[in-house]
C-alpha cells in the first residue's frame, strides 16, 4: 500500500462499456485482485454507453455482489470520451484510472501508472510497446495523435492512450464543460502540463471486436481539431494568403507579358485553372469556418455531453 500512500487515499477505476458483457466479470475480478494489494479505498465505475447486449444486466449483477462496483447507465450511445466524462465526474477518490473494457489494457499494469504518478506528475499514460490493432485502426490512431499534437504538444500526444491515471483534482478545470464534443486528453491539458508515460503491456483482444472504425477515429480527430484548436482556421488563413500571392503573381506575369509582347496570355485553359484553384481554396476555407459555426450552434443549443438513465448507487 506504499503506492497509495504516495498518491493519495484511494483510486477510482473508470471503464466505459459498450457491448462488453462477455469481459466484464473477468475485468472486475482482475481489478479487484490488483487494487486490494494497492489500497483499502478503491472503486470501479462501469459506465454503460448505450450497449445493445446484456452489459447493463451484468453491471447491475456485479454491483449487487460488491459495493465497490458502481454502475451508470446512459440513455443512448454517446461515445467513449463522453462516457468517460460521466465516470470521471462520479469518481470519489483522489486518483482516477481509465481503461477500456476489452482487457487489452491489463489491470495488472495499473500499479506502474500509479508508481509514476507518485513521482509528482498529474497525468500518466500507459503507452503500449506494440499496439494490437489492425492496419487501418493503427493508421487511424496515428491520425488522431497528429490532431492531438496541435492541442497538447508533440511529446505528450505521442504517448496518449485510453489507459491513463491522473489526479482527480484535475477534473476541476472542466467541471462546467457541457459541450457535446468531448476529448478527455484535451480537457486534461486545461488543468496541467505535468504529463508523463510508462511503457505497458497490451494483450490481444479476447472478447468481441473493436467498436472503433477508421472512419470513427478520423471523425474524432477532426472533432478535436475544430472543437479544441484554432489550427484549421490558421491553415485556412495561410491558404488564403497563398492563393492571394498566387493570383498576384499571375497578374504580374500577365502585365509583364503584355508590356513585352503587346498581348495577353491566350487560352481558356489557363483562365479555367486559375479560377478553379482560387475557387477551391475559398470553398475549403468556407468549409472550415462552417465547421466552427456548427460547433458554436451546438453550444448555443446546450446539447448535453450525456444523459444518465439510472445508476446502481445512491
Amino acid at each position: 500500500m506504499t503506492t497509495s500512500a504516495a498518491i493519495g487515499h484511494g483510486v477510482s477505476v473508470v471503464v466505459p462499456v459498450y457491448n462488453g458483457s462477455q469481459s466484464l466479470r473477468t475485468l472486475v475480478e482482475r481489478v479487484k485482485q490488483v487494487m486490494d494489494r494497492q489500497t483499502d479505498d478503491w472503486e470501479i465505475i462501469l459506465v454503460n454507453d448505450g450497449s445493445s447486449d446484456l452489459s447493463w444486466s451484468r453491471i447491475t449483477q456485479l454491483a449487487g455482489q460488491d459495493e465497490r462496483v458502481r454502475g451508470i447507465d446512459l440513455m443512448r450511445n454517446y461515445g467513449q470520451h463522453n462516457a468517460l466524462l460521466v465516470g470521471i465526474r462520479a469518481a470519489r477518490f483522489d486518483v482516477i484510472v481509465t481503461m477500456d473494457d476489452d482487457l487489452q489494457n491489463p489491470p495488472e499494469e495499473i500499479p506502474r501508472l500509479l508508481g509514476r504518478l507518485s513521482e509528482g506528475f498529474d497525468v500518466v499514460y500507459g503507452t503500449p510497446v506494440r499496439e494490437q490493432h489492425g492496419l487501418f485502426r493503427n493508421l487511424a490512431s496515428r491520425v488522431t495523435k497528429l490532431a492531438l499534437r496541435s492541442v497538447m504538444g508533440a511529446e505528450t500526444a505521442r504517448s496518449v492512450s485510453a489507459f491513463r491515471a491522473f489526479r482527480t483534482v484535475a477534473r476541476d478545470a472542466f467541471a462546467t464543460y457541457q459541450g457535446p464534443f468531448v476529448s478527455i486528453d484535451v480537457l486534461l491539458t486545461w488543468s496541467t502540463k505535468r504529463f508523463s508515460s510508462v511503457t505497458t503491456r497490451q494483450d490481444s483482444r479476447e472478447f468481441g471486436k473493436s467498436n472503433y472504425t477508421f472512419r470513427m477515429l478520423v471523425v474524432h480527430a477532426l472533432n478535436m481539431l475544430t472543437g479544441f484548436s484554432s489550427l484549421p482556421l490558421q491553415m485556412a488563413s495561410v491558404l488564403g494568403i497563398g492563393s492571394s500571392l498566387f493570383g498576384l503573381s499571375l497578374l504580374v506575369y500577365v502585365l509583364a507579358r503584355y508590356a513585352r509582347q503587346g498581348r495577353v496570355v491566350p487560352g481558356f485553359a489557363f483562365l479555367a485553372c486559375v479560377v478553379t484553384t482560387l475557387s477551391g481554396t475559398q470553398l475549403f476555407a468556407l468549409g472550415i469556418i462552417g465547421e466552427y459555426l456548427a460547433r458554436i450552434h451546438f453550444r448555443t443549443m446546450d446539447k448535453p455531453a450525456y444523459t444518465v438513465r439510472q445508476t446502481t448507487h445512491r
